[in-house]
């Protein structure tokens, strides 16, 4: 299942002109808390490109090396790039929107090993 994104995490405030920024937060902090553990779970470099959301709609996140990281912008070297609109990201991290649902349709575009795209999910989850 490409439960994506499903995350659960707080919606985002409303009035944010970006939704996916509040997201993009909420995950640094969990790789800053959770790095080493979350490292063990992915093993990959993932880069999330929010398609509307301009030069501050990219999140590299590294659970390959060391104890995790992330990088606001572009990642050196992703397995796989995560792209979709800001408000289909804000949608499926509320678990408005089915990640398989999203990738059939076209509003998630997956590049590089699609296989690791389906790891992120669980990751996130735990994360939490």
């Amino acid at each position: 299942c490409l439960r994506l994104l499903a995350l659960g995490y707080p919606s985002p405030p409303q009035s944010a002109t970006m939704g996916s920024k509040a997201i993009f937060d909420q995950i640094e902090a969990a790789v800053k808390a959770k790095g080493a553990e979350l490292v063990k779970m992915g093993g990959a470099v993932f880069q999330l490109v929010v398609s509307d959301g301009g030069p501050d709609g990219k999140l590299c996140i590294d659970l390959k090396n060391g104890s995790g990281a992330t990088v606001r912008g572009d990642g050196d070297k992703p397995d796989v790039t995560i792209t979709m609109a800001d408000a289909d990201f804000v949608a499926m991290a509320e678990g408005k929107l089915d990640g398989m649902q999203a990738f059939m349709s076209g509003k998630l575009k997956i590049s590089g090993n699609m296989m690791l795209a389906q790891k992120l999910g669980p990751i996130l989850e735990s994360a939490r």
